[in-house]
């Protein structure tokens, strides 16, 4: 068996991470990328010896997270804007529907690539850990309850809306609610 007719079960969402992911390595002072470089670089690595139509599409649409799925629901990459994509990242917003991998399995990766995937694994886990002591650095600041809520998969804005609830909770602390009003509204007329 060559190697080329193994490489030929290679998914196109294996190629488009892969793709994104080594433009992330090689270029680590950007933050995204167009959807034409995404491909460009899959028809540069030429994984399974030609780029596929499906390429194209699952860069733009079937592995972007925050689409919603059509029919594909991978969670791979994050659209920064129309044309733009980068890997998804801790804490993006993500469209109820999608379920699917944020990373492709190592036994789908040639072993060629096992080291890009390691990498991005480990880029995806250091922003987990960064998004997690900002929060924590967040929630003291702001003196929000230790056991605030987290909306895991649903939109940021609403994450955002639920660590407002309780800003501005100890301006009122051990004071009645309604006795705290009243003497603000003192003087009034």
């Amino acid at each position: 068996m060559t190697s080329h007719s193994v490489l030929v079960d290679v998914s196109c969402a294996v190629e488009v991470f892969l793709a994104t992911a080594l433009l992330h390595e090689e270029k680590p002072e950007r933050d995204d990328f167009t959807i034409q470089e995404i491909t460009t670089r899959a028809a540069k690595e030429n994984i399974v010896g030609e780029l596929r139509p499906g390429v194209n599409v699952h860069a733009s649409q079937h592995c972007v997270a925050n689409k919603a799925p059509n029919p594909a629901k991978h969670r791979m990459l994050y659209a920064t804007g129309k044309h733009t994509r980068r890997l998804l990242l801790p804490g993006d917003d993500v469209h109820p529907g999608r379920t699917g991998k944020i990373f492709p399995d190592p036994d789908e990766v040639p072993d060629k690539y096992l080291a890009v995937l390691e990498w991005a694994r480990e880029r995806y886990e250091s922003a987990r850990a960064a998004g997690r002591a900002s929060r924590e650095r967040g929630s003291a600041s702001r003196r929000l309850a230790p056991t605030q809520p987290r909306l895991e998969g649903h939109p940021r804005h609403l994450q955002v809306l639920l660590d407002l609830r309780l800003v501005g909770a100890h301006l009122a602390k051990d004071e009645d609610p309604d006795e705290y009003v009243r003497r603000l509204r003192e003087g009034w007329e």
